[in-house]
């Protein structure tokens, strides 16, 4: 069974606290990289921070998804060393789990958004 790789992206809100939300996932499928990332939990962000930081964030997002980059462990490492104020990745995790679209779908879902989770209220 082929291990999977994964590294969480996340906005750092608060440095100060370590205030971080997860918007994204760096996969690692043996030689094949992949980004993903949450547009829902991006737009969040609006009302966080000011619109340039906002469009910075969502440039960079774009661009790691988009772009061919981030293209091996090397370059994922490389991501996890850089940092800034405002956007952050988490050293590279190794599961071992086959590395099937139905895998990273689960890894999306537990690590960055699950869109049939439903929230209510509390009476």
């Amino acid at each position: 069974m082929n291990s999977l790789r994964y590294s969480i992206i996340y906005a750092v809100i608060r440095p100060e606290i370590s205030e971080q939300l997860s918007i994204g996932l760096i996969i690692v499928d043996n030689q094949n990289v992949e980004v993903r990332y949450s547009q829902k939990k991006l737009n969040l962000l609006q009302g966080i921070f000011s619109e340039k930081e906002f469009r910075f964030i969502s440039r960079v997002i774009n661009s790691l998804q988009r772009s061919q980059s981030v293209n091996s462990v090397e370059a994922v490492n490389y991501l996890t060393r850089y940092s800034n104020n405002m956007i952050s990745v988490s050293p590279l995790q190794t599961i071992d789990m086959e590395a099937s679209e139905q895998t990273k779908n689960w890894l999306f879902r537990n690590y960055v958004y699950d869109r049939t989770q439903k929230v209510g209220k509390r009476a």
